[in-house]
């Protein structure tokens, strides 16, 4: 297995200062519920937030899971945990996601966020890959779109290692990319 360098920690800052930027000028001192997708998200949120000037009434998390130990998505969505419906009715929610891919973790948990009727909901990704796309979804705001390669670091991981590696890296095994999702 080979880790090659993708996004910096300084290409990464920059993106997440774009982004904080489009979100503070979308919102114009509305306040958010900042919602993140656990546990991919909570790097990335954490330097968003941090980033933005937009107020927020709150940060939540909610786990979904459709990868376990692969290194390719099942399809099949988890969601763990509920959100209470205060955190969300008649809000203004931002949706942070680390990556999204196949489309599926969003096709399933917009609609639940949906029925608690939030003022607005909005996604925001790190990273996009649409060559995975199963389900055609909307993003609101993307960071950078990225090739079909399996990535770690800065919150993205495989079987939970790799998290807090500071920079962003496709991941290789000495058998080549096949498989590698």
């Amino acid at each position: 297995m080979a880790l090659h360098l993708l996004i910096s920690p300084d290409e990464i800052a920059d993106i997440v200062t774009e982004l904080a930027q489009q979100i503070d000028q979308d919102y114009q001192g509305r306040p958010i519920v900042v919602i993140g997708i656990f546990k991919g998200s909570i790097i990335f949120l954490a330097d968003l937030v941090r980033a933005m000037q937009t107020p927020i009434e709150g940060i939540e998390f909610i786990r979904l899971s459709s990868y376990g130990s692969a290194t390719i998505s099942s399809g099949r969505v988890a969601i763990q945990g509920d959100l209470p419906i205060q955190f969300v009715q008649d809000r203004q929610v931002l949706v942070v996601e680390d990556i999204v891919d196949t489309g599926h973790s969003w096709a399933v948990l917009r609609p639940q966020l949906l029925a608690l009727t939030p003022r607005s909901l909005k996604i925001c990704t790190l990273l996009d890959k649409p060559a995975r796309r199963q389900v055609n979804v909307s993003l609101d705001y993307i960071g950078r779109r990225v090739e079909d390669d399996f990535l770690v670091g800065y919150g993205l991981d495989w079987n939970e290692q790799y998290r807090q590696l500071p920079a962003i890296y496709r991941w290789q095994t000495s058998a080549g990319p096949a498989g590698i999702g």
